[in-house]
């Protein structure tokens, strides 16, 4: 088993640390502690927990150069004086280590990752927020730290978990205009698609660049061999309603497994919803739209949870926008999700879990 370390100056970080009244969106503030773990001579070493701060890498350490690394997105809800509750962390434990398979990485142990997760929440329990909605996001990732230029798999690593204080991923407007991209492609068959890899995601960033300047605000991605099937946002899957069911690209090594995205599924089935999992073609789908038939869609994942999208549209300049662009299911489906998350509404699927507040 692990051992698991209080670093110094720790106990000082968490009790003069407050809370901004207001949070400026999304990932902007951290959490006064972290975890940190390394994985060297073929074993993993001891958990400590520092406060938040800089970390130190050699110019040579792999990740700079060849983008081994891997990452997690996860939650902690504490609204109405409960929790907080964790959000089915066994799920981002599997797909954490199913990505460090594909990136020649160690699997990080169950109890190295499921304890530095609990304890990063247990410690920062007072720096939940308590709106509904919000929550304490959690990123537990990896990287290669060997330091050599030698394009080989790395030998050293570091896993480490941080935390941060966050408002909604999206505000303001009635739902997200998306930008379809038909030219460049996220992931390719064979390749790391599937995987929560860093790289993948700077793949889309480009791209990022083009749908602001276009006037949009997400980027919907198609596969890359035939450019006519929907995948994925750069950060989110997505769904839309046809005729009153769900559908949603089926999984595969070019479309990232979502948590969010598996729920869904499962509770819109059990509120009488049909979903299909299967191929989307983006010209069938943008028919559908103009003659009443797709009535609605919607991104999902950890950060968006369930965003409704107002409108699709390409670089010749058309739109497409949704009946119903406030979503009816989808808004019907967010409120199921959340209430489960926030620990307002049985939770009959077992998916959340609560953590007990610990200080220093």
């Amino acid at each position: 088993m692990a051992q698991f370390n209080i670093g110094p100056g720790l106990k000082n970080a968490i009790e003069t640390y407050q809370l901004p009244e207001n949070l400026m969106g999304f990932g902007n503030t951290m959490a006064p502690v972290m975890a940190t773990c390394t994985y060297e001579n073929g074993k993993w070493g001891e958990v400590t927990y520092l406060p938040y701060g800089p970390i130190t890498m050699y110019p040579t350490a792999k990740v700079l150069h060849y983008a081994q690394e891997i990452f997690e997105g996860m939650k902690a809800y504490r609204v109405n004086g409960m929790g907080p509750y964790i959000f089915r962390p066994e799920e981002n434990f599997l797909r954490f280590n199913r990505s460090a398979e594909r990136m020649a990485m160690p699997h990080v142990p169950q109890d190295i990752f499921m304890q530095s997760v609990f304890d990063i929440v247990a410690y920062s329990a007072n720096f939940v927020p308590r709106r509904s909605g919000e929550s304490l996001y959690l990123r537990p990732f990896m990287y290669a730290a060997e330091e050599s230029l030698g394009i080989k798999p790395a030998e050293k690593f570091v896993f480490m978990v941080i935390a941060s204080p966050s408002a909604s991923y999206f505000s303001g407007g009635s739902g997200l205009s998306v930008y379809i991209e038909r030219e460049n492609a996220r992931a390719f068959p064979g390749g790391t698609g599937y995987a929560k890899a860093g790289g993948n995601y700077a793949a889309g960033l480009a791209a990022a660049i083009k749908t602001k300047q276009m006037g949009f605000v997400q980027t919907l991605w198609l596969d890359a061999i035939h450019k006519k099937y929907i995948e994925e946002m750069s950060g989110m899957n997505v769904f839309v309603v046809v005729n009153n069911e769900l559908l949603t690209s089926k999984t595969g090594d070019t479309i990232l497994d979502g948590i969010t995205r598996k729920s869904i599924i499962t509770l819109a089935r059990d509120l009488g919803y049909t979903v299909h999992e299967r191929n989307i073609d983006i010209d069938e789908l943008l028919v559908d739209i103009k003659a009443g038939k797709c009535t609605e869609a919607f991104a999902c994942g950890t950060a968006a949870i369930i965003t409704p999208i107002n409108y699709f549209g390409d670089i010749s300049g058309d739109r497409f926008p949704l009946h119903y662009p406030d979503g009816k299911i989808s808004t019907e489906l967010r409120e199921k999700l959340l209430a489960i998350q926030e620990g307002r509404a049985p939770d009959k699927y077992k998916w959340i879990t609560p953590v007990e507040p610990k200080s220093v």
